[in-house]
């Protein structure tokens, strides 16, 4: 056995040397539901440690049906264009080798959304940066004056964790989240959702150790936001920059830009709802108990308060002065304007069908929808506007990824959930194919590149916030604003998370039961496949064939785990699927 072990490394070894050989061996991972990203991959005797970068890619193919090396030009081509200003821990020379070994493989026929997926994930692992206090996420990768310590920033943190727990290495993200509850990490910033994105990460990698070790933290954190943004209403207040969203309509309607907003008021409850369920598995019935019923009363105000009936959506209402010393601030009437933030609540599946009906302002020219959208503000609102003077990142018009991928994974939430005449998954596909399409660049020859950055003009596709700092200053880049390309590769947003639990459908769950549910509409393609997902200790493999003769494992739509079939349509339907 020792031999044949010796013999099959040696030829593995010789395999990875070989340029453009296909990578054909298979390692599933181990079954146990506990097991982290690194065991998964490589065993250390003292701790969990990164792999090095120049172990050979072969010894970690773990995809069964696709092959690493056909993904690879995407990854060169990507190096090949860039201007690599600022290096983190990953440099673009380590990329692929990172990339091959640490994220799910997907192929479709729609090669930009291939496209944009592997840039995703390419973008990603620049904004790993190496720290003394272990691994953190940026959202700039210039050190910029508005960032706290290691240049973090608390906006964008969520999405963070929401789109990197499909990464193998568990690292990165367990010590961004201690980061932030046991570390250096100013949660003060911005309101954020982040009690909620811990949790399910947990509900990918089947690992709660995390989760029940912040507890004690998340409730202290929970209730220093009760105290300073909690008033007698019962609702949460914020102004509208704190919910990052600088220049807003409504917020401008607000003392001092203050409004009950449906984003905080959502954070809240999906926060205490995780919150609830992590001090549920440690059996402190009290604590679940007790967040459980915060979760219930914020609902209800939610519901209640913030929905205005005239129309059909979740909008803001202003905070006047107050009375008097103590006093709680009046409340005004709803902002006249619907504002994008407003489906924020279908994030965490908050609203009953009723509700359902907001979701026709989306699709429409009128509200929403636009070529580069959807637009942050509804268009026909008096203060609507694509403005290139004032201030750079404006949230009264313009495209924002952070918002486009807020709401399409609120989108999927509805879809995945009651049918309602108001959207289907065709609009989703279609939004999609659209946020694919706005992440890109044209240079000045005219060659058009992969590219991602902060407010997007939602009619010409150009980057309203890059076009104005490049001459901000006498012409030129300026450094109080960041310097140069500030908003390169910005990590604000989501997108591969998108296509696994989107697209593809896979739908997290805590226990030893998963669903995938895809929302590629009937007809559209002939085939896609989702390989090499690390989900509870185990490999999975989403596959769509219509006709069996692309990847030649038979018609229709299955999952595999392990390598081992383990639920099965003749079409794209819902499975449920259990390890």
């Amino acid at each position: 056995m020792i031999t044949l072990r010796i013999f099959v490394i040696t030829l593995m070894t010789l395999v990875s040397s070989v340029p453009g050989l296909p990578l054909f061996f298979h390692q599933s991972a181990p079954s146990k539901a506990k097991v982290t990203g690194c065991q998964a991959i490589k065993e250390r005797e003292d701790r969990c440690q990164i792999m090095s970068l120049d172990t050979p890619v072969a010894h970690f193919s773990n995809s069964l049906i696709l092959h690493q090396e056909a993904f690879r030009h995407y990854i060169d081509s990507f190096n090949a264009e860039d201007r690599e200003l600022y290096r983190q821990y990953i440099p673009n020379d380590s990329s692929w080798a990172f990339l091959s070994r640490n994220i799910p493989l997907f192929n479709c026929p729609d090669k930009q959304l291939e496209q944009t997926y592997y840039f995703r994930w390419w973008t990603y692992r620049k904004h790993i940066r190496k720290t003394p206090e272990g691994f953190v996420i940026l959202e700039f990768l210039p050190d910029v004056d508005w960032a706290k310590k290691y240049n973090t920033i608390n906006c964008a943190a969520a999405l963070h964790v929401y789109e990197g727990r499909w990464l193998h290495e568990q690292q990165f993200l367990d010590d961004y989240s201690t980061f932030w509850y046991k570390g250096g990490g100013d949660r003060s910033g911005y309101s954020w959702w982040m009690s909620d994105a811990i949790w399910n990460r947990a509900l990918v990698t089947g690992n709660f150790d995390l989760p029940e070790s912040l507890e004690e933290y998340l409730v202290e954190a929970y209730q220093q936001w009760e105290k300073d943004r909690q008033d007698s209403t019962g609702l949460y207040w914020q102004v509208d920059d704190g919910d990052g969203m600088e220049e807003s309509i409504c917020g401008k309607e607000g003392q001092n830009h203050e409004g009950y907003r449906a984003t905080i008021n959502s954070y809240m409850y999906a926060d205490a709802e995780a919150i609830s369920k992590i001090a549920g598995l440690k059996g402190q019935n009290e604590v679940r108990d007790l967040f459980q019923s915060k979760a219930a009363l914020i609902k209800e105000h939610l519901l209640k308060d913030l929905w205005d009936p005239s129309a059909g959506f979740f909008k803001v209402i202003p905070r006047g002065n107050a009375a008097g010393p103590g006093q709680t601030p009046r409340r005004l009437p709803f902002c006249g304007t619907r504002e994008l933030h407003g489906y924020t609540p279908w994030l965490f599946s908050i609203p009953p069908e009723d509700y359902a009906s907001a979701w026709r302002f989306l699709m429409d020219p009128h509200f929403f929808y636009a070529p580069y959208g959807p637009t942050t503000a509804e268009q026909g609102a008096p203060g609507f506007q694509i403005s290139y003077k004032g201030h750079e990142c404006q949230w009264n018009g313009p495209s924002w990824p952070f918002a486009t991928s807020v709401t399409l994974t609120a989108l999927a939430n509805q879809l995945h959930s009651e049918a309602q005449p108001y959207v289907t998954r065709e609009d989703y596909f279609k939004l999609l194919k659209i946020y694919a399409r706005s992440q890109q660049r044209k240079l000045k020859d005219g060659k058009v590149v992969p590219w991602i950055d902060e407010n997007l003009n939602p009619f010409t596709g150009d980057w309203i916030a890059r076009s104005r700092l490049s001459t901000w200053e006498n012409g030129h880049w300026s450094a109080e604003k960041g310097g140069e390309e500030r908003g390169k590769d910005y990590n604000h947003s989501t997108f591969c998370d998108l296509i696994i639990t989107g697209l593809a459908g896979l739908r997290p769950e805590a226990g030893d039961h998963f669903v995938v549910d895809p929302l590629l509409p009937a007809g559209r393609w002939e085939y896609f496949c989702l390989d090499n997902v690390l989900y509870h200790g185990h490999l999975l493999t989403i596959l769509y064939d219509r006709t069996g003769q692309h990847y030649h494992h038979g018609k229709g739509l299955a999952v595999y785990i392990d390598g081992k079939k383990a639920a099965f349509s003749p079409n794209l339907s819902k499975l449920d699927v259990n390890l």
